[in-house]
Order: C-alpha cells, then sequence, then structure tokens
C-alpha cells in the first residue's frame, strides 16, 4: 500500500524491521537502509536502471535479503511543491512496483536531497569521480534519514 501520510505508513510496519530507502533516478536508484530500530539511515548502494521488472526484482531480492518491513521512496517535487513529470514517474513506479511486491511505500518529499548530499560530500572533499559514485545512495540516504527523524518527531509529540 502506498502511503504520504507517516502516520498511516508507521501503523503498517511489522515491529523490528528495517527501512530501506530510494532515490529513484532516469539512470540510476540509489538505495539506503536503517537499523531496525528506525533511527539510522546508511547509504548503501547504487543500481544502474534497466527494464522496470529487472529493477524491481533487484530491489525485491535487497528487501528479502535484509527483512526489510517498508519502502521510503523519494518524492520530486518542485520548489514550489507542484509536481512535474519526475515526481508522475516516481508515482507510477510506485504503484507497479506495489502491484508486484506488496510492502508498505511511504512516497517522501526529496526536495534538495541531491543538492544536500553532493554538498556532503564536497564538505568531505571527495573526489569528483567518487562523488559521481556515490551521489545517488548518499541522497537516498539522506532521504530515508529525513523520514525517520520525522517518525522520532512524532514518537517525542506523541510522549
Amino acid at each position: 500500500m502506498i502511503h504520504e501520510d507517516a502516520a498511516a505508513f508507521r501503523a503498517a510496519l511489522p515491529q523490528g524491521r528495517a527501512l530501506i530507502g530510494l532515490d529513484l533516478g532516469t539512470r540510476t536508484i540509489g538505495v539506503a537502509v536503517s537499523d531496525n530500530r528506525l533511527s539510522v539511515a546508511t547509504p548503501l548502494q547504487t543500481l544502474k536502471r534497466k527494464k522496470f521488472g529487472t529493477d524491481a526484482d533487484a530491489l525485491q531480492a535487497l528487501i528479502d535479503g535484509r527483512q526489510i518491513g517498508g519502502l521510503v521512496l523519494g518524492l520530486p517535487r518542485n520548489m514550489d511543491g507542484s509536481e512535474g513529470p519526475r515526481a508522475q514517474s516516481t508515482r507510477a513506479f510506485a504503484r507497479n512496483f506495489t502491484a508486484r511486491h506488496p510492502i508498505p511505500l511511504m512516497l517522501w518529499d526529496e526536495r534538495l536531497s541531491t543538492v544536500a548530499a553532493e554538498r556532503a560530500l564536497l564538505e568531505a572533499d571527495t573526489s569528483r569521480r567518487r562523488r559521481a559514485e556515490v551521489i545517488d545512495h548518499v541522497a537516498a540516504a539522506l532521504i530515508l534519514q529525513g523520514f525517520l527523524d520525522r517518525l522520532a518527531y512524532m514518537a517525542g509529540a506523541a510522549s
């Protein structure tokens, strides 16, 4: 099931399972994972995009291998909050993926995640070549960490 409300997504998650975060690009998919306590996101890898079925199966293998409970997919909104062709493509990917592999899926606003990833890598004095290799899964980790921070805030506000 696809969610845009963090509370509804959290309620749909199985207990004690990690999340996987995705930064969906036209040529690559950045992948990050959380810990089981849903507190820290870690960059994992970047997948080269092929056909949808191949991409979906590769992601499902990661989900199965790491016993993932839910997926956080970055939704690329425009700066004014509107949605363009990339956001529509991301929504289509989400619909197709959950139809093929049922898993709780959260669409999370990813505005400026790649810019923030680039800035962090520059501050770490990462070479241009290395930045190109890791930018997508670092962006996925920033997307996932943003969502994990939201969950922590919600838990603190409920206390």
